[in-house]
């Protein structure tokens, strides 16, 4: 075991865990953020997208040592209302079905934005593939992603 000190969502968080605990299980068992989900637990569903400093990475394999000093952010830590622009884009084009993909979905897309405020619809397939909706929700998926890169260009 060992102690980690981390900055999760904006906040100082310490933790006694096993290095190499991957940072889904610190967030989900031992910080009760279970906003991030579980999906195939070999990184390639991407259901349990974070933020690991600008960058999307897939939780489920990233051991808790490899953190360092970035700054995680969750689902819970992307806006404090639910009022970011993918978020408020995921609900104008009623994206959810199921919604267990959509948190790893939202934090992929929103990550993307940060570094495409303008996409083609090629760069968001191309940034999205990888991350998996069993409901097949990816039209409506890629509008979200555009209309939330135009109103965050408005």
């Amino acid at each position: 075991m060992a102690n980690f000190n981390l900055n999760i969502n904006g906040k100082s968080q310490q933790v006694d865990v096993d290095p190499t605990t991957p940072i889904l299980w610190v967030l989900r068992d031992h910080l009760k953020l279970v906003g991030t989900k579980y999906g195939c637990g070999v990184a390639q569903c991407g259901a349990c997208t974070i933020h690991l400093g600008d960058s999307a990475v897939r939780s489920c394999q990233l051991p808790i040592s490899t953190v360092g000093d970035q700054e995680i952010t969750t689902i819970e830590g992307l806006s404090e209302n639910g009022d970011h622009p993918v978020q408020q884009a995921w609900i104008e084009e009623d994206v959810y079905q199921c919604g267990y993909c959509q948190a790893g979905q939202i934090m992929n897309a929103s990550a993307f934005l940060k570094s495409n405020s303008n996409p083609t619809d090629a760069e968001i397939e191309t940034a999205m593939n990888g991350n998996i909706c069993r409901c097949g929700t990816y039209t409506r998926i890629k509008k979200a992603i555009k209309k939330a890169a135009a109103s965050e260009n408005a």
